[in-house]
């Protein structure tokens, strides 16, 4: 329900206006660094209050280690880790019991758990709940830069387009004029991933990336390569020509997964 995740087991937990947000982390191995300047940068980058356009929520966002460190190191044990939540104005959404939002939780919530969820600032429906996921990727990609062998794996993400504008600057200015919301689309590329990570059917590659993304309570859809066009192409078009021994490939129209598994190309 709240956790994802087989060896390297992620849980999430808290209210949007309770007293805290966390995360409880299973399966990190032990010896690795770990300190507050490993999560500022990320954690800043979805932090509200900051960005024009973004919630006017601003919250320290400090993460608050519980436990699983010792002398800023893990120690093999669960992590637990702590976003104490301050700038509260739970009063807001008292008028949600009888006029719940459209694109949110507050129907579906309060039919399923029938009144008894917390439905200040959508409770655990939140995207508050975010900031534990981004604590999760700061470790997963550190722990990825550990990674023994020769591989160079390296995760970037950014934003491609708002409101359907490359600048950036006028999608914002389009929502923010008409005092509206607005969607968005981010691209992430993962380089440096050996061949035949994943597997196949329930297991893809796909299928588990899939699954984590759509746990960020926004996103409306998710593609790989070429996604969605690929319905327009022939395939000696969208197929990816492999060029050598080593599995390079000439394009990437299958987003560097074949058969469900990893595939390293041009």
């Amino acid at each position: 329900m709240n956790s994802f995740g087989r060896i390297f087991r992620v849980n999430i937990f808290g209210e949007s206006h309770g007293e805290s947000v966390g995360l409880n982390l299973d399966g990190c191995p032990a010896g690795l660094a770990l300190n507050l300047d490993d999560f500022l940068e990320d954690i800043k980058r979805r932090q509200g209050g900051n960005q024009r356009g973004a919630t006017p929520r601003k919250e320290d966002d400090l993460p608050i280690f519980k436990s699983g460190l010792f002398n800023d190191t893990t120690t093999g044990a669960p992590i637990t880790i702590l976003f104490e939540n301050k700038n509260t104005r739970s009063g807001d959404y008292e008028k949600l019991r009888a006029v719940p939002r459209p694109g949110h939780a507050d129907f579906t919530a309060h039919a399923k758990f029938g009144g008894y969820e917390d439905f200040r600032g959508g409770g655990h429906f939140s995207g508050r709940l975010t900031v534990a996921l981004v604590a999760a990727g700061v470790i997963a990609k550190k722990l990825l830069k550990t990674a023994e062998g020769d591989t160079n794996i390296e995760v970037v993400a950014n934003i491609l387009e708002i409101a359907g504008e490359a600048d950036l600057e006028k999608g914002l200015d389009k929502a923010i004029a008409a005092k509206d919301s607005v969607g968005g689309i981010v691209e992430c590329r993962v380089t440096g991933l050996p061949i035949g990570l994943g597997e196949h059917f329930f297991d893809s590659v796909e299928s588990l990336i899939s699954h984590a993304v759509f746990a960020i309570p926004a996103v409306r859809g998710i593609e790989f390569g070429t996604g969605f066009a690929a319905a327009k192409m022939f395939g000696v078009e969208h197929n990816d020509a492999i060029l050598d021994a080593s599995g390079k490939t000439a394009s990437n129209h299958a987003g560097g997964i074949v058969g469900g598994l990893s595939l390293i190309h041009i």
